[in-house]
Parts: structure tokens; sequence; C-alpha cells
């Protein structure tokens, strides 16, 4: 089985499916939608089973297009929306996201928010509960600095799946002594059982092309600390979308994790590009 876990879709279609910025400083909106439809059609040209739809930051914080493409597409689409953590009211919309319209969990973006920790707010407390009483499943797009925060939430809540998107962002530089002495705090959140990471945005962190050889002392680190069994895997957009925000293709993507990592071994690759997260995910064949 092969299920990708990060793939950003959304629609043009005010008021329906609204678009505006979610993120502090967030400055960037869509001139063309990248649908579901778009997606699907790729997944079944290469193969993938299931996707994880994960909402953009210039949708706004309505869930919509997510939540109606999962009821469309129910045995291949698994939702992820947003909430703000500074929404009073952020405790009740978990809920209805989840228990109404069918999402999954959310993902929360704490690097956004570097002057202060955002996921620890006392005023976050009511929405901690909320979640964990949902069993919801939660990714969290941040780096070293605010690998604390996540190490609270997983503590706290041993029982709730956690997950780092796109590796932590490791900071490749010249000098890889230092640059993995940064990228500690984001290895140490391996002594939590509960956390996985996500092998995902290798092309975004390296300088070099194709295999990113300077990422792989990285993902090395990860999977020494992680090991495959808390490895996922995840791409990004839909179709054309994928060269246009110069990511990878899929059939590049798929050919990284197969081909471009030599130190993993094809029972590896196959466990990174679907077996962990049907686990995580609890998803059956599409």
């Amino acid at each position: 089985m092969i299920i990708d876990t990060h793939v950003h879709v959304w629609e043009i279609d005010p008021p329906r499916y609204p678009v505006g910025p979610t993120a502090p400083n967030w400055t960037s909106l869509p001139d063309e939608p990248g649908t579901a439809d778009e997606l699907l059609a790729e997944m079944d040209a290469h193969g993938v089973d299931w996707s994880v739809l994960v909402q953009t930051s210039w949708s706004t914080w309505d869930n919509g297009y997510i939540a109606d493409s999962v009821a469309r597409f129910p045995n291949r689409f698994v939702g992820m929306g947003l909430l703000d953590p500074l929404d009073p009211e952020n405790a009740g919309l978990a809920r209805y996201w989840v228990t109404e319209r069918g999402l999954a969990g959310f993902r929360f973006h704490p690097m956004y928010y570097p002057e202060q920790k955002i996921l620890l707010r006392p005023e976050n407390g009511p929405l901690w509960e909320e979640l964990a009483g949902l069993d919801a499943i939660l990714q969290f797009h941040l780096r070293a600095g605010q690998a604390d925060q996540l190490a609270a939430i997983a503590e706290r809540y041993p029982h709730l799946r956690l997950i780092v998107d796109h590796m932590g962002y490791p900071g490749v530089s010249e000098n890889l002594s230092a640059s993995l002495a940064a990228f500690q705090p984001i290895l140490d959140l391996a002594a939590h059982d509960n956390i996985c990471f996500k092998l995902s945005d290798v092309k975004g962190r390296s300088q070099q092309p194709f295999p990113f050889a300077d990422v792989h002392p990285f993902i090395r680190a990860l999977l020494d600390a992680f090991g495959t069994e808390r490895t996922i895997w995840g791409t990004g957009y839909p179709g054309h979308h994928r060269t246009r925000h110069n990511w990878l293709s899929l059939s590049d993507e798929l050919r990284l994790i197969r081909e471009g990592l030599p130190f993993l071994t094809p029972a590896q690759s196959e466990r990174i590009l679907g077996g962990t997260a049907a686990e995580l995910f609890r998803l059956g064949a599409g």
C-alpha cells in the first residue's frame, strides 16, 4: 500500500470555499485551483492508494473543501484541517470538524509564531483536552526551536498520534557537525513513542541535485532515532502544481524513496511509503 501523507488541495469558489491567509505575515494567494480530482487522477496513474489532504495556509481556517473531498472519496482521502491557536472557540471548532465533518485531525504551525510558545498558551487548555478526547491525529510545522512545545504535548497526552512535518526542517550547511547539533532537539523528540516524523520536502532542504545527498545525514539521523516504524512519507501538491511550486514530480518523489536513499532496504522503503501510515491513520486497502 502506498500512502501519501501530505498533499495540499484547494478550490477557488468563494464564498463556498474562500481563500485568504491564516498565518501571520502570509501574503501568498493562489491564482488557480489545485483540486482533489486532479490529485486522484495522479494517484491512480502512479499507484498511490490513499492521500492525506492537508489544509493549505491560504485557504482560511475554513476546512470545507478538505472535508467535502473526503466525503466524496472516503476510501481514498483522509482530511487534516487547520485550527486557529488564537481563536477562543477553537475547542468547539475541533469537535465540529471531527464529529460532524469527518476530519481525522489537524495541523499546527508553531514556527509561524516565533515570539511565543503558541501551543502551550494556557488559553488553549480546553483545545488540547478536546483533541485528546477526540483521539485526533496532529501534525506540526516546526523547527528545532519549537520542539520543546511538541515534547510537552506528547508527554501530557501520550495516547495522541503526533507528527513532525517535513523532517523538522534540518538546516543543511557546510559544517555538518554544527548543523546536526542544532538539529538535535528534533531528534530528541523520538524519546516520545507517540511522535513520528514525515520524510518530505527533501528537495527543499537541499543545495544539491537529486538525490540530494547533502540531506542524507539528517535523514539517517532521523531514521536512527525514530526507526522506519515511525517514519511516514509525504509530497506536497497535485499534478502540475508540484513542479510549479518547485517540488518534485510524484514519480520522482517515489523514486527518491525507492532508489535515491541507498541506506534503505527495499522493505524499509515500502514501509515508509505506506506501512507506517496505514497503522498511524488506521487505513485498510482502498
